[in-house]
């Protein structure tokens, strides 16, 4: 099993250190011609600075959930299949020794000996990881083929060029059924159709695609478009609406009332995209019912405990996982992990750094949906309210060769070159799909206003 080799630390990258520009300026896309744009009355004004700020706090705010999450990823996956780990943890395990994860060997996390947060110093550099590393290719794929939409060659060519071909390959389950697909020469998407990947159900695709909303802000059909091969590529049915679930979260992160306090967006946004979910799935009615234990305010670890008993012990709602007598009762797949997401989202309330301690401690294959939350509330309260929030700086240094390979600066980059290259996707987004403008004296996008509902 690929996970059992586990994701090695990063404690080697933490020592490597780097000299970046301090240059700021958000250029422009040398790869696109910028057209004269008259705005319309209309028009949603998006600033492109602020922007730049958030998405720095989106890959920031990712980095600080995904490696907090991987010191109790697996620890806790409830008592049911071949594995058994006893109770889940609580509100008081925080801070307290990490115990051992389902491959763990009877031994606590290397990354940390208590469950608490881990980051990178300011002269240190983050690990890629999975929840980022395939999102920085789309970002780079994008950009390369000069594209808003990549095909299903574009992306098998990408995913063969930057992922090595044998272990360790930090790839799991539906990703890795897909790579091997791409190998006998399948592309998306085929290589996520139940009929050549048995693994589709899994939470792969959730992990590598909700940048496709920060790329389309606040026009989530747009968004869709562009993330739909992306999310095929390994998924299907419940997995792929829960994937489209969080791609439309984060491009409504750019439409949500910003007057309204942080737990009333993220309430809002949720609903919103809990409307694109068909109401016969188990997507649907895991939100309907964790949202119903939040809104009796009893507290997270009972709404968790609730989530586990009705789907992995009584199989309710068309779940049944379990039945299936899957490795680890399928800790990786993506229905329990999305109703764990939401206990985290939920009772984290737009705090980051409450929510990060949620969802590290909820249970499953914890780093995944702590990654995706951190990065949503990391773009919307911008690097500098990350900073804040956590009293301190970070290092905004990125080490894609971690587990990818094929990038320039032996795969050294900074969350400042990374915002600036989401910002030249954005450019031709706007430019191209949303037949906005770009007004780069004032540092604006225009973009046609786009009813949700």
């Amino acid at each position: 099993m690929k996970r059992l080799l586990l994701k090695s630390l990063f404690a080697t990258t933490f020592l490597l250190i780097i000299s970046c520009s301090s240059d700021t300026k958000i250029k422009q896309n040398p790869d696109l011609t910028y057209k004269l744009y008259k705005p319309n009355n209309s028009d949603k004004v998006i600033d492109r600075a602020k922007y730049y700020n958030k998405l720095q706090g989106f890959w920031l705010g990712t980095c600080i959930a995904n490696w907090t999450g991987l010191v109790t990823e697996m620890d806790k996956i409830g008592n049911i299949g071949e594995i058994k780990t006893g109770a889940f943890y609580t509100r008081h395990d925080w801070g307290k020794p990490d115990q051992p994860s389902i491959w763990g060997e009877g031994k606590p996390s290397d990354l940390s000996a208590t469950i608490d947060f881990v980051f990178a110093d300011k002269d240190s550099v983050w690990g890629s990881d999975d929840d980022t590393d395939i999102e920085y290719i789309y970002q780079e794929l994008l950009l390369k083929n000069k594209t808003s939409i990549l095909t299903g060659e574009q992306i098998r060519n990408g995913w063969l060029k930057h992922i090595k071909h044998e272990e360790e390959n930090y790839l799991w389950v539906s990703n890795q059924k897909a790579f091997d697909l791409m190998l006998e020469g399948l592309t998306p998407p085929a290589t996520g159709d139940p009929e050549n990947n048995p693994e589709y159900e899994m939470i792969d695709a959730q992990l590598t695609i909700e940048i496709f909303g920060l790329f389309a802000p606040s026009r989530p059909d747009i968004a869709l478009k562009m993330a739909e091969l992306p999310i095929q590529n390994t998924a299907r049915e419940n997995s792929q609406w829960i994937s489209e679930f969080y791609v439309t979260m984060f491009s409504l992160a750019s439409a949500v009332d910003k007057s309204l306090p942080m737990n009333e967006q993220i309430l809002w946004m949720a609903d919103q995209a809990k409307n694109k979910l068909p109401k016969t799935s188990y997507a649907y009615k895991m939100y309907e019912f964790v949202k119903s234990k939040f809104d009796e305010g009893i507290p997270w670890e009972q709404a968790r405990d609730s989530v586990y008993y009705r789907y992995q012990v009584n199989q309710l709602d068309g779940y049944d996982l379990t039945s299936r007598n899957l490795y680890c009762n399928g800790c990786f797949a993506a229905g329990i992990n999305f109703a764990s997401s939401l206990v985290s989202l939920f009772y984290g309330q737009g705090d980051i750094v409450e929510t990060i301690k949620i969802g590290t401690l909820a249970g499953w294959d914890s780093d995944n949906p702590t990654a995706t939350w951190g990065g949503l509330i990391g773009f919307m309260i911008g690097k500098d309210g990350i900073e804040k929030a956590f009293n301190r700086t970070f290092s905004d240094k990125y080490n894609i060769h971690r587990t990818r390979v094929g990038f320039e600066n032996d795969g050294i980059d900074t969350f400042e070159n990374m915002a600036q290259k989401g910002i030249w996707v954005i450019d031709r987004v706007v430019q191209e799909k949303m037949k906005g403008g770009i007004d780069l004296k004032k540092n604006k996008w225009y973009i046609l206003n786009y009813n949700n509902n």
